[in-house]
This record gives structure tokens, C-alpha cells and sequence, in this order.
């Protein structure tokens, strides 16, 4: 896929995470991602991931989370406040910043270790009665000391829709985003609801059109903080866009003006940035609508 944190993923080998001898085996040689309390990581001179390993930590902290497997190399997440204070980093980085420098491996790595550290951050007390969590399954489980509930990551699944009307593709902007962005819509799944029904409530929603059908393409885990992007296409209405407050603005381009912007050659309109599905949505429409016209 050309969009971020779906590349080279780990092994996650759950069935480690109650092994504790196992995790202890591997934490010696194991490699360490450090990550500070807004999700940013440990970088070296060169902007990549300090070669971090178990034993230069020292023995293994409770709040490091088992990520998973890359061969027979164990990778673990670290908060940065049980770091050694001699970690070889010269500064921290952004996930965004990574997704377009790292190597994919790293990057989705670090999207998964970004993801799981911020739900244990929000996540320290029961829901129910309030008593603390103990954390178990090599991070990936909070029991509470007090009712014994178990409580495990969230993750937010959201639809993402590029929507046509056969010759057009309507994107939106938000106000906070930077001048001339416009980016495919989206919106997150309601309780009792299906995809097809999101993605049909969203996006007339945001911007008044009507959705005639639709079609799952890919997914992509979104760790900011906690979201699983559900991409579809769908086919819509005609309508003329109306916006509310959830968006500044909604309008239909043409091929003509997405197959600029996507060379980053149209003066007023930017699209995500290549590291999101959003991008790769609408790259994908504007591809099968060339090789239509080129087929017509």
C-alpha cells in the first residue's frame, strides 16, 4: 500500500505475552523504542531510532510493552520517563515525521508502540470502580486491583470515503487545517451501526450528499490517537454540497484538478499528505478515471 503503518509489521506473538520467562529471554538483546508522554520518539544525529537494546536499559521496567517479533528479535515501547538517562538520542520526533523518513518497519512499529502507550496513559483506573489497574500480558491488559474488571486498547474505528458522482470527487476542509487542504471525508462508527450506514450518515452529514452505494478498498491503523481508517469508495448524487459546522467547506473537483494537485501543481487545493490513506484514496479514483477516459 502507498500510505504509512501498514508495511513490515511485526509478529506480534501474542502467545508470548503470559510467557514471562519467554519475554525475559528476549529483553536482553531486544529492541527498544523510547517514546515521551506525547508520543513522540527517541531519535540519533541522523533523525532515525537509537539502536536501543535491552541490556543498555538495564533490567526490564513493568511499563515496557511487548510489541512483537522481527525474527527471533524481541521489539519492546518504553515511556521515555523509564528511560536510561544516558539513551544515545539527540532530540524526538513526531509519528508524521517518521512515517516519512524511517524505514517502514520502524514507522509502523512506532505506530503501534504510540497507539498502545497512549491508551495505557488515559486508561490507569477502572471505569466501574475506580480502584487502579495492574498491568499484565506484557502491557497489553489492565486488571483492576479492585473489581478485577479487564480492560484492553481501544481503537476507534472511523470510515474514510472517497465519494463520487462518476466525474467528480468531493473533498472538505476543516477550518484548523493549512490554506487550500481538502482531504477526502470521514467520520467514526456509531454504536449499532454498520460501515455502509456510516459511511452514508457521514458524509451527508458533512456535507448534504447523498450516497447511492459503496464499496470497502483498505484500511490503515491512524494512532492519533487511537483510530482504524476504513476506506471506501462510493458513488453518490449530483447534489450541490452544503456544509455545517463540522466542516469550512466541501465542493466536487474534476480529474483535471486532483491530477494536479496530486503533482502538487494546483495553486488552490493541497491534498493529505502521502503518508495517509486519504492520499492514496484519492490517487487511486483519479487513476481509474484516467484509464477510462484513456479506454473511452
Amino acid at each position: 500500500m502507498d500510505f504509512s503503518f501498514v508495511e513490515a509489521p511485526l509478529d506480534r506473538a501474542e502467545h508470548l505475552r503470559t510467557d514471562t520467562d519467554a519475554l525475559a529471554r528476549l529483553w536482553p538483546d531486544a529492541r527498544v523504542l523510547v517514546l515521551d508522554a506525547r508520543g513522540d520518539a527517541a531519535v540519533d544525529a541522523d533523525g532515525a531510532p537509537p539502536q536501543l537494546v535491552g541490556t543498555a536499559v538495564g533490567p526490564r521496567p513493568e511499563t515496557a510493552v511487548f510489541l512483537g517479533l522481527h525474527g527471533e528479535q524481541g521489539w519492546f515501547a518504553l515511556p521515555a520517563a523509564d528511560a536510561p538517562a544516558s539513551l544515545p538520542a539527540h532530540g524526538m520526533t513526531d509519528l508524521r515525521s517518521a512515517a516519512a523518513q524511517w524505514p517502514a518497519r520502524e514507522a509502523t512499529a512506532f505506530a503501534q508502540a504510540r497507539a498502545v502507550l497512549h491508551w495505557r496513559s488515559r486508561h490507569r483506573y477502572c471505569g466501574a470502580c475506580a480502584a487502579s489497574l495492574a498491568w499484565a500480558r506484557a502491557g497489553w491488559l489492565g486488571r483492576c486491583t479492585g473489581c478485577g474488571l479487564e480492560h484492553y486498547p481501544r481503537t476507534d474505528p472511523a470510515v474514510i470515503v472517497a465519494v463520487t458522482d462518476g466525474e467528480r470527487l468531493l473533498l472538505g476542509r476543516q477550518a484548523a487545517w493549512p490554506p487550500h487542504r481538502y482531504s477526502t471525508l470521514a467520520g467514526f462508527v456509531e454504536p449499532g451501526e454498520t460501515l455502509e450506514q456510516t459511511v452514508v450518515r457521514e458524509v451527508f452529514e458533512e456535507s448534504a450528499v447523498r450516497i447511492r452505494s459503496c464499496r470497502y478498498l483498505a484500511s490503515q491503523p491512524w494512532p492519533f490517537p487511537s483510530s482504524l481508517m476504513l476506506g471506501f469508495i462510493a458513488e453518490a448524487e449530483p447534489d450541490a454540497p452544503r456544509v455545517n459546522d463540522e466542516l469550512e467547506d466541501a465542493r466536487w473537483f474534476d480529474v483535471d484538478a486532483i491530477g494536479r494537485a496530486l503533482d502538487d501543481a494546483h495553486p488552490e487545493l493541497a491534498l493529505s499528505p502521502r503518508s495517509s490513506i486519504s492520499r492514496w484514496l484519492i490517487a487511486r479514483w483519479h487513476a481509474d478515471r484516467v484509464q477510462r477516459r484513456g479506454s473511452a
